[in-house]
C-alpha cells in the first residue's frame, strides 16, 4: 500500500504541473495537484488506520479547502483596464443620455 501511496503522489506532482504547464493557469494546476494528493492522503488512510493517517488526511483536506477559497476568487486586476471601444451599434447613445424613447440610429 505504501507504495501505491508514493505512486500517487508523485503523479499528483506531475500532473499539477503539466496542468499548469499546459493550461498556463496555476490555478488549475495547484487544485489537480490539491485533489490527488487528498486521495493519495485517503490512501494511505485505508492502509495504515490510526492517529498518523487521520492527521495527515485532514491536513491535506484542510489545506485543499484553504487554498481552494484562497484561489477561488477573482483576482484584485481582473477588471477592464482600458475603455472599451466603441462598435457600430452606438448610434443608440443619443436617446440614452436624453432619455428619449424612439428609434434609435433614425
Amino acid at each position: 500500500m505504501a507504495v501505491l501511496v508514493t505512486a500517487v503522489t508523485a503523479l499528483a506532482l506531475v500532473s499539477g504541473v503539466v496542468t499548469t504547464l499546459s493550461t498556463g493557469a496555476l490555478r488549475s494546476g495547484v487544485r489537480v495537484l490539491l485533489d490527488l494528493l487528498t486521495a493519495a492522503g485517503l490512501l494511505r488512510l485505508a492502509g495504515e488506520p490510526g492517529w498518523n493517517g487521520l492527521a495527515g488526511a485532514v491536513a491535506i483536506i484542510a489545506l485543499r479547502q484553504l487554498l481552494g477559497a484562497a484561489l477561488g476568487g477573482a483576482p484584485p486586476w481582473s477588471g477592464r483596464q482600458s475603455s472599451a471601444r466603441c462598435a457600430d451599434d452606438d448610434h443608440h447613445l443619443p436617446l440614452a443620455s436624453t432619455r428619449k424613447t424612439g428609434k434609435a440610429g433614425g
